[in-house]
């Protein structure tokens, strides 16, 4: 099997080989009528050069076309500075590819709802995930997006309180090892323990078959005394592997994203999703295999008693639901891992919580003392608990507006199919902005979630009564497109209420059972703190944020995030 880089190659050989071939012919020619002998290392010059000369002469036909085409419109074409000077768009051009930025809300609307059928994923970013992702609901377009997105929807139409039975039993675990941790002195990496909660989670009630990453042995700070270690059964072992198989596999797709059209020219040889994508089958193949088979048991025993319509009842995994559609294993899988990877949006969303209230511990006693009224110091809380808890949502949204989960470029990022027009934001230049066909249209949420114009000007300070006070009429309710956690429009995130019920219950049972949070900076290993120049910044996260944010598909603290907590007199 050749890897990606061969394949992509061999696809291409045929037009750059014609392009080659005739710039070769030119020159013989030209040497032939100028009796002028042309040495074969010229012809072998003029062979290495031709991709780029290709690539750049069509770039250059593309760029004088989009600029035709704009100017029929009465539109303006090449926004090229950074956001700071030109204002909410940009159009960069890496490796002669037009890509239009925008952190503007009318734009984001255009591309997520009112002009949603003109903007798709596309086939270059599709084949990037394919092999991990397949052509699930979080990788296809069109009629296969529907297909998809209707086969998961009804599992999460509605609320089931097996979900809550099973964040309780891990939430209980969570808790257990952190009280252990905290009675060895040592500060343990919440990110990594909160990640492993969210794997357990997701695999039960996505399979029915827990991984048990809870059971494996909690990392150590670096400047721990002794050269601790713990070890947990083979069960826990064999999570931990699986883990991180799927963590490395969903790495490699989002450097594929990074790079673009070029990405498998990194990958000549081998496909790097290949190994670890074999260890996460090896333990979800057979889970599938098994569903399957009872399924069509299920089927034949409906037959022989004329029950025609059987159902699984109600509670039961994705898995499930799913099988009631379908028993193709390629599709069930598809579907499975496009959201088993979400898990690492809730991991991210409430270790970052938890490291706000680490941060700003006023607020954390607000909060506490909501958990305690609403809910009390042990009991288990409901669906109704937490939609009654304000506080606590506004908490969970000022994280996510300050560091959403998913806030790369190349996964918000769309393709726009037919050549169409975006309003100006510039109110000294009301011509319209031209977007090309074809052209990749990513937005930042991260930026305009920050921006001082949207949201005041303390959009950079943590503060969840922005939620709660006139600053919520005054800047969100104006535009709803400028806070989108969640994405908008048909491919608005299906698993949204389950991911608020997720983070609401752990941090309830986290803020029941501990009474304070800190940061410990000196768990965090040298290398893995924030450059020394950004306490040096005037305003921003930057001169403010402890912790050294990173991102793949989604983001992370570099080296963990490494807290402690005090137990609670009723805990």
């Amino acid at each position: 099997m050749f890897g990606p880089g061969i394949r992509y190659l061999a696809r291409r050989a045929l037009v750059l080989g014609i392009f080659v071939a005739f710039g070769i012919t030119i020159i013989r020619q030209l040497a032939a009528v100028f009796n002028i002998a042309v040495p074969t290392w010229i012809l072998a010059c003029v062979s290495t050069a031709g991709v780029p000369l290709y690539t750049a002469l069509r770039a250059n036909l593309r760029q004088l076309h989009n600029r035709r085409e704009a100017a029929k419109l009465g539109a303006r074409d090449g926004l090229r500075d950074v956001f700071d000077e030109v204002g909410p768009v940009v159009n960069v051009r890496p490796l002669w590819a037009d890509i239009v930025v925008t952190i503007c809300p009318e734009h984001i609307k255009l591309i997520l709802s009112t002009d949603f059928n003109n903007y798709v994923k596309g086939q270059e970013f599709q084949y990037g995930m394919s092999s991990v992702l397949g052509t699930g609901v979080f990788n296809s377009d069109g009629e296969m997006w529907k297909f998809h997105r209707s086969l998961s929807r009804p599992y999460f139409s509605r609320d089931r309180i097996s979900h809550f039975d099973t964040f309780d039993r891990h939430a209980d675990q969570v808790i257990s090892l952190i009280k252990q941790r905290m009675k060895t002195g040592h500060a343990i990496d919440f990110q990594d323990l909160i990640g492993r909660f969210t794997m357990d989670s997701a695999t039960e009630f996505l399979f029915g078959s827990c991984v048990n990453s809870l059971h494996a042995g909690i990392p150590f700070p670096h400047n721990a005394a002794l050269p601790l270690s713990e070890s947990g059964p083979a069960k826990g072992q064999v999570a931990t592997a699986f883990a991180a198989a799927f963590n490395e596999s969903m790495l490699h797709v989002a450097n594929r994203a990074r790079f673009g059209w070029a990405w498998p020219l990194l990958e000549m040889w081998t496909d790097k999703t290949t190994a670890p994508m074999r260890i996460v089958s090896a333990y979800i193949d057979p889970i599938i295999r098994d569903a399957v088979e009872k399924k069509k048991l299920a089927k034949s025993l409906a037959l022989d008693t004329e029950m025609t319509d059987i159902k699984f009842e109600e509670g039961t995994t994705l898995l499930d639901e799913l099988l009631n559609v379908t028993s193709d294993p390629k599709v069930l899988k598809d579907e499975t891992y496009g959201f088993l990877s979400g898990k690492d949006t809730t991991q991210w969303t409430i270790t970052v919580i938890m490291y706000f209230l680490a941060m700003y511990p006023q607020f954390l006693t607000r909060l506490r003392e909501e958990i305690l009224q609403h809910v009390g110091p042990t009991r288990r809380p409901t669906y109704d608990d937490i939609r009654d808890m304000k506080f606590l949502r506004a908490v969970i949204n000022e994280t996510m507006r300050l560091y959403p989960s998913v806030c790369s470029l190349t996964l918000k990022c769309r393709q726009c199919i037919n050549a169409t027009t975006w309003p100006s934001p510039d109110p000294d230049d009301e011509r319209p902005i031209y977007i090309p066909a074809g052209v990749q249209t990513p937005y930042s949420v991260f930026m305009m979630q920050r921006r001082k114009d949207l949201w005041g000007p303390d959009a950079e300070e943590f503060d969840p009564d922005r939620w709660l006070d006139e600053r919520l009429k005054k800047y969100l309710l104006t535009n709803s497109f400028q806070f989108l956690p969640f994405n908008a429009g048909p491919r608005i995130c299906l698993g949204q209420q389950f991911a608020y019920n997720e983070m609401s219950f752990v941090i309830i049972r986290l803020l029941q059972s501990f009474a304070s949070v800190s940061l410990d900076l000196g768990a965090f290993p040298p290398g893995a703190r924030p450059p020394v120049e950004w306490a040096t910044q005037a305003e921003g996260r930057k001169a403010v944020d402890k912790f050294h944010p990173k991102m793949h598909l989604t983001m992370y603290s570099q080296s963990g995030m490494w807290l402690k907590m005090t137990e609670a007199e009723n805990a």
